[in-house]
């Protein structure tokens, strides 16, 4: 079965919220919710495609945009490859030129809505910020809440994992419910590498799994309400991650790193092909800088994912 290749967009206005529009009940899919789109005709660029939809159907045109996720799907009657591009900026006034329903929301509002289920992993990167922090091992307490303090407004965070494999189990939940209340009063989302089930306990917003717990479970750790991240290598662990539902995933090296120069980096080609497999967002881990966030977009990144890179 040939792919259907199908340009979308998260279309972003500028308070935040994304538009959808509700498909014909006479079309596939009909009556579910979108992000608006639609095929890309043999020969054409992406971008000139997605710009000449997007003005018959909501009468916009494309004047800043970016990739943001590509996901292949196979319904029982089709398969589409859907090319997604985050729309920043656009001109005109979004309307339904087909006499479709449209709506703005909010990103957290978008899982309330009814999309098919090859918008999953569309919803879930219209959510995700393009950085993530992963915190370095805290040594003097009071120095790293406040090493964190800075960083957070520095970088423009939303999204930070605290990781602190040196702490005992005790002091681990003792520096994170100080971190939670850090992050939850600067409107940042916190991931723990911990145990899942701390996460309720203590209030975070999602898991962080490593590799060895990611090879543990065999479904998701947590209702679909929290965050459920993983760290992976290679394509064996993307997939696996991918099978057990979890929203996002790290896939690294990809650059030489300071703190383990002996791995072979994975390089931007193929963690494009790792990618591509998988129907999730991924972060790009590995030597990276804000600076390299555009790289990471054209290679299929969610973003970066970073310690030292989004700490100094």
């Amino acid at each position: 079965m040939d792919f259907l290749h199908v340009a979308a967009a998260v279309i972003v206005d500028d308070q935040g919220r994304v538009l959808i529009a509700q498909r014909p009940l006479d079309k596939h899919q009909g009556g579910l919710w979108e992000f608006p789109g639609g095929k890309v005709e043999p020969g054409e660029e992406v971008l000139a495609a997605l710009d000449r939809e997007l003005q018959e159907e909501v009468g916009i045109n494309i004047e800043q945009a970016r990739p943001l996720i590509r996901v292949q799907h196979r319904y029982p009657e089709r398969a589409v490859l859907l090319d997604v591009w985050r729309v920043d900026r656009f001109r005109g006034r979004p309307e339904g030129r087909e006499g479709q329903a449209i709506a703005w929301l909010t990103p957290e509002e978008l899982p309330s809505r009814a999309f098919p289920a090859a918008n999953v992993p569309i919803i879930a990167a219209a959510r995700l910020p393009d950085r993530y922090l992963i915190t370095p091992e805290p040594g003097d307490i009071p120095a790293f809440l406040d090493q964190l303090q800075q960083a957070i407004p520095r970088h423009s965070l939303r999204l930070v994992q605290l990781r602190a494999k040196s702490l005992a189990p005790a002091e681990y939940r003792n520096l994170a419910s100080k971190v939670i209340e850090l992050c939850h009063a600067q409107n940042v989302k916190l991931l723990l590498n911990a145990e899942p089930g701390w996460v309720e306990e203590l209030g975070a917003d999602g898991v962080h799994l490593t590799a060895e717990r990611l090879r543990q479970w065999h479904q998701r750790p947590l209702p679909s309400n929290y965050w459920v991240a993983a760290s992976c290598h290679n394509a064996q662990e993307l997939l696996h991650a991918a099978s057990i539902g979890v929203d996002f995933a790290v896939l690294g090296p990809v650059q030489t790193t300071a703190s383990h120069p002996e791995i072979t980096p994975l390089g931007w080609n193929q963690f494009r092909s790792l990618v591509d497999a998988v129907p999730m967002p991924v972060y790009a881990l590995g030597g990276l800088h804000v600076e390299d966030l555009k790289t990471a977009f054209n290679y299929g990144a969610q973003g970066i994912a970073a310690i030292r890179g989004l700490w100094g």
